[in-house]
């Protein structure tokens, strides 16, 4: 499974981005595709997951600005998201899941198995 993550920016506090992560490969047994991002001197957290059931699942810090969807014709989930704020500030990561994943982990990097290549997001104030 390869996936391919762009759409990142600068933008002004307040505006708003659509990041893409492009899915290829053995895709048959991908249960899952969550964003995730980096700030500096930060762990790698979970921001958005949806689910091979078009559940999703958001992080406290997002809910109400960030949606996540998906497009199976194009093998693509997007992660619009809105109100930006400085502190979205961090390159953001797309993985995919193989396997069933517990709705408790959803959001944890642990579980994904496969990552693309990050695109940077910067927010400034």
């Amino acid at each position: 499974v390869q996936l391919q993550a762009s759409g990142g920016g600068l933008v002004q506090a307040g505006g708003s981005l659509r990041l893409s992560c492009v899915v290829s490969g053995s895709t048959f047994d991908v249960h899952a595709i969550g964003w995730f991002r980096q700030a500096p001197g930060k762990e790698r957290e979970g921001v958005s997951s949806i689910t091979s059931y078009v559940s999703t699942y958001y992080a406290d810090s997002v809910k109400g600005r960030f949606t996540i969807s998906g497009d199976n014709a194009k093998n693509t989930v997007y992660l619009q998201m809105n109100s930006l704020k400085p502190e979205d500030t961090a390159v953001y990561f797309c993985a995919a899941r193989a396997g069933s994943i517990l709705r408790l982990w959803v959001l944890s990097p642990t579980e994904y198995d496969y990552w693309g290549s990050g695109t940077q997001v910067t927010v400034s104030s």
